[in-house]
């Protein structure tokens, strides 16, 4: 059996990462599985870049700009600029060697220019099955990959937020009504990351009828742990007798990513806390460095780590990772920071309840709440050496218990292996890996 995924990226953003990690985990198991990605820089077994020449490789660029070009008259604000993805601009596939050869189709993140609905179509077109790891809840919307609090997804869209002029049948509704139609003779099968997002595609009017399973993202747990924080703290060249705080994000300026949040609670934190100078933070990720020159607490940018080594060193140098996104799946940053024995405080919203167990393994602070924020991190700070130990021993355990690639590795097998054997007893699958629907 051989399963190709499809993915815009190859290790740009957490989807991807995420992408990539199921493939080489699959990989590791013994299992045929192979990547194809719109283009990449880097040369990794078992992945494969659609653009190969030089002309191919800026046609790929130009897609990009098409695709944002089509929505920017519609957008409500340049806030919202990547928050909405029309799918409008892509490229046909369905001929590619890789796919042709494919038994299932995985399909990951696949915005941005990659593959439009129209591709998506000749791919279900082929009639193989599709299974699809919904990264966020682009699948099954009209166009935007976090909806916030509309529930229109559950109807047909329309009257979008994140639309200059919203309108029942607007860019959203048109949108829904393209997927609706790509869909209707697809052997697909959609998988959340999350539990979280899982309900969410099972409350959809795309994807309502299907049977929605719920398989986490995976981590390779003997790379991703934990170093004593003597020797992490001396490889990054930081003063041992610190409290570290670590913030980490793709790109730090990023609204959802909740930086403003996370600065408001710094500065009551400080107020707060008896011994502040006691107190650093450790900050890693893209970004313009002059957003922190106003944050209260001395501060050590490592900027965009590219390294695992230097991922992991972070990780276990801090005494806590705060992650105070507004929205988020099943985010790799707390994944990869509880391996590394680190607790984790955010807030309570997406699939994050899922994996912060509170005051075992982090904290789960109240959504939006900047004084919660900055008491959840006292909290943990004020832990005394047994307690915090066992707080690390508690993070460490529940990643390699539920995320482990060899765990994760297993649960997808067993998924393509129904998919190609349709008539093979229902119910091999476990509770938290299936849909209560039965599949189309």
């Amino acid at each position: 059996m051989k399963v190709l995924h499809l993915s815009t990226f190859h290790q740009f953003g957490g989807a991807a990462i995420a992408a990539n990690r199921i493939n080489q985990a699959l990989n590791r198991a013994g299992f045929s599985s192979d990547m194809l990605v719109a283009n990449t820089p880097v040369v990794e077994p078992f992945v494969t870049s659609l653009a190969q020449t030089p002309w191919q490789k800026r046609w790929n660029t130009a897609r990009f700009a098409l695709d944002r070009l089509t929505f920017m008259p519609f957008e409500r604000n340049r806030d919202v600029r990547f928050a909405f993805s029309p799918a409008l601009i892509g490229t046909d596939i369905s001929h590619h060697p890789l796919v042709q050869q494919a038994d299932i189709l995985h399909l990951h993140w696949t915005s941005f220019g990659f593959l439009s609905t129209r591709s998506l179509s000749k791919l279900f077109a082929l009639q193989k099955p599709v299974v699809w790891t919904m990264h966020d809840m682009w699948a099954f919307t009209g166009g935007c990959h976090h909806s916030g609090t509309c529930e229109g997804y559950q109807h047909h869209c329309g009257n979008c937020p994140f639309l200059r002029t919203a309108a029942p049948d607007d860019l959203s509704h048109s949108g829904w009504l393209r997927k609706q139609t790509a869909y209707q003779n697809a052997r697909l099968t959609p998988v959340g990351c999350s539990q979280w997002l899982a309900n969410r595609a099972r409350q959809s009017s795309l994807f309502g009828t299907l049977a929605v399973h719920s398989i986490p993202n995976p981590l390779d747990t003997r790379v991703f742990v934990p170093i004593p924080k003597a020797v992490a703290r001396w490889e990054l060249k930081l003063p041992d007798h610190k409290r570290f705080i670590l913030f980490a994000a793709t790109k730090v300026s990023a609204v959802g990513k909740g930086f403003s949040y996370f600065q408001k609670a710094l500065g009551l934190l400080r107020q707060q806390l008896t011994q502040p100078d006691d107190v650093e933070l450790l900050i890693f990720g893209a970004g313009d460095e002059s957003l922190l020159q106003e944050l209260p607490f001395n501060y050590h940018f490592l900027g965009s780590l590219k390294s695992v080594q230097q991922i992991v060193t972070a990780y276990s140098a801090a005494d806590l990772f705060v992650i105070p996104s507004l929205e988020e799946n099943l985010p790799n940053t707390i994944m990869e920071s509880m391996a590394c024995g680190t607790p984790v405080v955010g807030f309570g919203v997406g699939g994050i309840p899922e994996m912060v167990q509170h005051q075992q393994t982090g904290y789960l602070v109240n959504y939006r709440s900047v004084e919660d924020l900055a008491n959840g991190i006292e909290w943990v700070l004020e832990q005394s050496e047994t307690n915090f130990n066992q707080l690390s021993e508690n993070a460490r355990n529940h990643v390699v218990m539920h995320y482990d690639e060899t765990v994760v590795a297993q649960k997808y097998i067993r998924l393509y292996e129904q998919k190609i054997a349709p008539k093979s007893p229902k119910g091999d699958l476990d509770a938290s890996d299936s849909g209560s629907k039965s599949p189309l």
